[in-house]
C-alpha cells in the first residue's frame, strides 16, 4: 500500500506591521490605514502637515496620534467635515482643511 504524502500549509513567518512599506497616502493607527490624503503640504520649521483633503476617514480616531509616512502626528484643526455617499469615489467622512501637528517619526 502506497502513501501518499499529506499536504501541511506551510507556515511563513510575516516581517512586523511597522517594518511593511507604507503607502505615501494613507494614514495609520495602530499599524491600519484609517484614511487617506490628497495634496499634503509638509511644513518642518513649522512642525505641521496641511492637508487640503483626507477622504474615507470613518475609522480615523481624531484625538488620537497618528501616522503619516515617516511622521508621528496629532490632527490639530478641521476646516470643514462632511459624509459622502458610499457610492462616491471618496467615500465616508471627508475632512478638509487639516492642520496636523509633527510630534515626531515613527519608530522603524
Amino acid at each position: 500500500m502506497s502513501s501518499i504524502p499529506s499536504s501541511k500549509p506551510v507556515e511563513r513567518e510575516l516581517p512586523p506591521a511597522q517594518n511593511l512599506p507604507r503607502e505615501l497616502d494613507a494614514i495609520y493607527q495602530q499599524g491600519k490605514i484609517v484614511a487617506r490624503v490628497i495634496d499634503p503640504e509638509i511644513d518642518r520649521q513649522g512642525r505641521e502637515i496641511r492637508f487640503a483633503e483626507i477622504y474615507n476617514s470613518d475609522y480615523l480616531l481624531l484625538p488620537d496620534d497618528c501616522e503619516y509616512q515617516n511622521y508621528r502626528i496629532l490632527i490639530q484643526r478641521v476646516g470643514d467635515a462632511t459624509k459622502i455617499d458610499r457610492a462616491a469615489a471618496h467615500k465616508g467622512r471627508v475632512l478638509r482643511e487639516v492642520v496636523a501637528e509633527i510630534l515626531g517619526y515613527r519608530e522603524q
